[in-house]
């Protein structure tokens, strides 16, 4: 599974009618709501779109005939392994009509020519971890996370006795990880009461 990094754009025009394509990384549906409504074109014929963010998808034929724009630009994303990321497709007819089957390779294929050229890394699995820390380790433990593909520092909360810092890591390096960052810090370092 993949996603794209930033924004990718692309345009073509096929019997007249011009689309206008642009896709974005997005975390959740509100992300992707209103990266639709920010790119949709109220001059625009049709603004057609899908995202799919895990199991969650939604696709919309904006006016087209049922069936024959948001489902191949959906089509689009799953046919790439693409998760966590919108499309919208924006058609400026141009007077011919092109047929259920010219516009479901229309926006399909639109669709999937942006999502070709958009930068793509890896989606990593990753589990939520909380690591108890003395003050004396909190810079060598948060450094040596930041060296750690895959790993996020999600926040640090600083107490009486220490410092506990929530982060997530690779799912499948996890245990691995969390004990070599307890033998890094001589044992002194152990998992948060919340994870038990």
């Amino acid at each position: 599974m993949q996603t794209i990094t930033t924004v990718a754009r692309h345009a073509v025009e096929i019997k007249k009618s011009r689309f206008i394509i642009a896709a974005a990384p997005v975390t959740d549906e509100a992300a992707a709501k209103a990266f639709i409504a920010a790119e949709s074109d109220a001059a625009a014929h049709h603004n057609c779109w899908a995202y799919r963010i895990g199991q969650i998808y939604r696709f919309s034929d904006d006016g087209e005939p049922s069936g024959t724009a948001g489902k191949p630009i959906l089509q689009a994303i799953d046919g790439q392994d693409i998760d966590g990321v919108a499309v919208v497709v924006t058609r400026f007819f141009g007077g011919v009509l092109l047929g259920s089957g010219g516009l479901m390779r229309a926006y399909g294929g639109s669709a999937a020519e942006c999502l070709r050229t958009a930068e793509k890394i890896r989606l990593t699995p990753q589990v939520e971890t909380g690591l108890r820390l003395v003050f004396s380790d909190h810079g060598l433990i948060k450094s040596r996370l930041e060296r750690i593909e895959g790993a996020t520092v999600l926040s640090e909360e600083f107490g009486a006795e220490g410092v506990c810092v929530r982060c997530l890591l690779p799912a499948d390096q996890a245990d691995a990880l969390i004990r070599m960052l307890v033998d890094l810090t001589s044992g002194r370092l152990s998992l948060d009461k919340a994870d038990d």
